[in-house]
């Protein structure tokens, strides 16, 4: 075995695997969650039209490189990270004012408390209690019955995306959410806003982040299309059936009008002018997220004006909490039940390195003038694919540096057809995990049930095991001090606690999580 590939972690006889598989995994991977390039600038500033779009997009191209790196040469695992989503909308929220505080952030204001919360993530990881780190006792605390739910939660979840991203799930005005109108063929608005409907037009409007039109019923087709294409391959044991899917979904997409090849011409915020991106970036100009980072230590100051530092704390916590139970989740589901990956206990291996890598990442991101950087769920297509080392990761890598170059030959590949490889990943991690779910007794059935429904209706990893969790604890001691009564009276059968202290304090800051607004203080 070569250096490098010691480096990598790549041993193709022990890890069952090639270089060939590495490489597809990668691309793969990067094909699932490259439409965080333009979405992540969106969510934080609106739309293309913001001075910082750009520049933004500069900064989320550099934060995925430098994160799946990481996750290449020092957890060796096949993992990519990027800007997570969610606690981009998060940063946006702050930056435009949105949030509920006394005054808007200045993006650079934003991007700090980003950094003070991967610098808080990072402590947690490094500080060893008898000789585990705190991230990796929260893991051993969690019930068995909310941990072996996580990564089919997940995989709902991670299908759920790919159906709403292809317009397979719709919005629906009466019950929320509904499924596609294949009689409709005019045009539908899909994107991850608030979709609200004008009958008389048969259009519909996004509040608060761009609209992007696309072809109703089309989009579903070209999913659902590239998602057989993907099971027949794959029920043919056909070497990089997804990313032959993906491609596949593309290419019907084009007679249907969902795949715009017009966008490979290069015009407006779509361009193939990478040099004005870079330099704008490199800047530090009024237009430049770096410096807006650079501005706070200058003349912006390290909070605005009339916002307590009790809300800054909450905003940190709050930020740290979802990408730590975020990234757990994640891991879980993309690693856990593929011994290659994972121990018997689903605990992915190197689970340290990779915490170490997410919270450098988060912190270097923050940097560079971008949200969160995480662990990205659709990482599971990758290893659905065949990804097994961090060889899979530095193909991640590469891609997303080549795509700042050639930002409109990925963006031509439509979500549609991405899509078709999330619901597939959706697919595979239920039929891996579904078994291992703990349904032994109604505390953990319910707990676990919860874990996977919120998960997925909230559209949130962290709510799902936050909610779980603090089931699970409330329940178990409940049952416990019932019992414990039981006991005194009759005897009989001394009950047992087993709920760690671990999951109680957890609990307590879901608790915090879940019941107090940081905008009360």
């Amino acid at each position: 075995m070569s250096k490098f590939a010691k480096a990598l972690g790549f041993d193709a006889e022990a890890k069952q695997t090639s270089v060939r598989t590495e490489l597809i995994a990668g691309i793969v991977t990067f094909l699932a969650m490259a439409y965080i390039l333009t979405v992540n600038p969106n969510q934080i500033f609106g739309s293309s039209a913001s001075v910082y779009w750009a520049s933004s997009f500069i900064a989320t191209a550099l934060g995925a490189i430098i994160g799946t790196l990481l996750m290449a040469f020092v957890a060796k695992m096949p993992l990519a990270q990027a800007s997570g989503m969610g606690l981009n909308s998060m940063v946006g929220g702050l930056i435009g004012g949105t949030a509920g505080y006394a005054s808007a952030f200045t993006p650079g204001q934003a991007f700090f408390l980003v950094l003070i919360s991967g610098v808080l993530f990072l402590l947690l990881t490094l500080v060893k209690i008898k000789g585990k780190s705190f991230r990796e006792l929260v893991f051993d605390g969690m019930p068995v019955s909310v941990r072996s739910a996580i990564a089919v939660g997940i995989g709902l979840f991670i299908a759920f995306i790919g159906m709403q991203n292809a317009g397979v799930i719709v919005t629906n005005n009466f019950t929320q959410v509904g499924f596609v109108d294949f009689t409709n063929w005019g045009n539908q608005v899909v994107n991850n806003g608030v979709i609200v409907w004008d009958e008389a037009t048969g259009m519909g409007s996004v509040i608060g982040v761009a609209k992007v039109a696309f072809p109703a019923a089309k989009t579903a087709i070209v999913a659902l299309v590239g998602l057989f294409l993907i099971a027949i391959l794959d029920k043919f044991k056909v070497k990089g059936s997804i990313i032959i899917g993906i491609f596949g979904a593309a290419l019907i997409g084009i007679p249907l009008g969902v795949t715009d090849l017009s966008i490979l011409k290069g015009e407006g915020a779509i361009t193939w002018k990478f040099w004005e991106n870079f330099g704008n970036f490199f800047s530090a100009g009024e237009t430049s997220v770096f410096g807006s980072f650079v501005d706070v230590f200058t003349k912006d100051g390290l909070l605005p004006e009339g916002v307590s530092v009790f809300s800054i704390i909450m905003i940190v916590i709050t930020m740290c909490m979802i990408d730590m139970f975020d990234t757990m989740g994640t891991i879980v589901g993309c690693c856990g039940g593929n011994r290659i990956l994972s121990d018997e206990n689903n605990k992915p291996h190197n689970y340290d390195k990779i915490m170490i890598c997410d919270s450098i990442a988060t912190c270097t991101g923050a940097m560079l003038g971008t949200s969160t950087v995480t662990t990205f769920v659709e990482s599971g297509a990758g290893v659905s694919a065949g990804g097994r080392t961090g060889l899979t990761a530095l193909t991640t890598a590469g891609m997303f540096f080549l795509a700042m170059f050639a930002l409109p030959l990925f963006a031509a590949i439509p979500s549609a057809a991405a899509a078709s490889a999330l619901i597939y990943v959706g697919v595979l991690m239920m039929k891996n995990n579904i078994k291992s779910v703990d349904f032994s007794n109604a505390i953990n059935a319910t707990s676990a049930f919860l874990t996977i429904a919120v998960m997925v209706l909230s559209y949130s990893i962290t709510k799902g095991i936050g909610i779980g969790l603090l089931s699970y604890t409330l329940m178990s001691i409940i049952f416990y001090l019932v019992d414990l009564i039981r006991y005194a009276i009759t005897k009989k059968e001394k009950p047992v606690w087993n709920v760690s202290v671990i999951a109680i304090v957890v609990s307590v800051l879901f608790a915090v999580y879940f019941f107090v607004p940081a905008t009360l203080f």
